[in-house]
Formats: structure tokens, sequence, C-alpha cells
């Protein structure tokens, strides 16, 4: 969790080969999980949010084995920040354009 601004987008770029400007948000969780950074372009720049747990460990989202990255929603993200245990959550029904 040293890596700061270049060392992350470096890690965007040579890892993922995923554009960094996207306004996508590139979540990194040290191995003991209890210190998380979220990489974000904003219109003028790059900006990085830290946090460090004093007390228990961010939960990792389920990851398809295959894959090196997968999609959040900012619902989930949210979620992982606060603590919430994502499998035992139960959405409602609500609307949605995609289906």
């Amino acid at each position: 969790m040293r890596k700061s601004f270049n060392g992350l987008c470096g890690l965007v770029n040579n890892e993922f080969r995923h554009p960094l400007m996207s306004r996508d948000v590139f979540i990194f969780i040290n191995k003991r999980k209890n210190h998380i950074k979220l990489l974000m372009w904003d219109v003028s720049g790059f900006a990085i949010y830290h946090k460090r747990l004093e007390r228990g460990t961010f939960e990792m989202p389920l990851v398809d084995g295959e894959k090196e990255t997968m999609e959040l929603s900012w619902r989930d993200v949210v979620f992982l920040l606060e603590g919430v245990q994502l499998k035992s959550v139960k959405m409602r029904k609500r609307y949605s354009e995609t289906g």
C-alpha cells in the first residue's frame, strides 16, 4: 500500500490495460485486508481515497477465477467501505433501465 498516484496508475496501465481517464474507480486492497485505496480520474486530475481500518477487515467481493478484474456498482463500493457483508444483502425490486 505504499504506491501513490504514479504507482497505482502504472498498475492500471500495465496489468489491467484499462484507460485511466475512463471515470472508473480502481480499488486496491492489501493482503491483510485492513487498507483500501480507490483511484479515480476527476475532471481536473487523479484522486485517491485511502482508508485504514482500526479493527476488522474489508470483505473481498467474489471474483470469477478466470478474470483479473471485476465491475462493481457504486452501491457495492459503498457497502464494501462500510463493512456490509455483500453475500447477505437482499435487495428489493427497483426499476432499472437495463432490466
